[in-house]
């Protein structure tokens, strides 16, 4: 059993990884299917990535209820490394959460289970953190929406391999809706709400 002590560190430099990491984040959501890179790194335990890590030491405290999917909640290093760095309360309602880990892409839950926030309200919706093989490599995918000139092309091995119909279902909630950041490593790709799917190549 991994004692406190034997935990995966946080940042080097708190402050100075944080904001590095959140302008990373920033620019990915900017700039919709553009690869980032997370350039500060942490301790990352089992199951989780390195970008992972870092957008949760940055983005995640006490007030931040989190989902996990079963092979992140099953993990124990998984849940104590979060409680001792982040503070956050891990949820077992999808629909109150803030933000969800998805570890394994491929058991993602229905879009519809996760909070969607309200017209007054729609920020209060859940950002889904979806870990992938790869951000540079595999199907090619050809976005557009707003943050992007004209399309971009984003080349991704992603689980489910489905996610980009399944994030139809923003296009009818608007401005409502689900945002989600892919993670490969210590890269990250932003897709929005507003990110629409226009063609999927083999």
């Amino acid at each position: 059993m991994t004692t406190i002590a034997e935990l995966p560190p946080g940042f080097a430099d708190k402050v100075l990884s944080a904001q590095s990491t959140f302008r990373s984040v920033m620019d990915a959501m900017a700039r919709p299917g553009s690869v980032q890179r997370i350039v500060p790194m942490a301790g990352t335990p089992d199951t989780m990535m390195r970008a992972t890590a870092a957008i949760a030491l940055t983005l995640f405290d006490h007030d931040t209820p989190l989902w996990l999917d079963a092979r992140m909640r099953e993990s124990s290093d998984v849940l104590k490394w979060l409680k001792f760095h982040t503070g956050a309360p891990v949820m077992q309602d999808s629909s109150v959460a803030s933000f969800a880990l998805i570890a394994d892409a491929t058991a993602l839950p229905a879009l519809e289970r996760f909070a969607l926030g309200s017209n007054e309200y729609p920020d209060r919706s859940t950002t889904i953190i979806l870990q992938v093989e790869s951000l540079s490599a595999g199907r090619a995918y050809e976005l557009r929406g707003p943050g992007i000139d004209g399309t971009a092309r984003l080349q991704a091995a992603i689980k489910p391999a489905d996610l980009f119909e399944r994030l139809g279902i923003n296009e009818a909630l608007f401005p409502r809706g689900i945002d989600v950041v892919l993670v490969a490593d210590d890269a990250v790709v932003a897709i929005p709400r507003t990110t629409r799917l226009v063609t999927k190549g083999s």
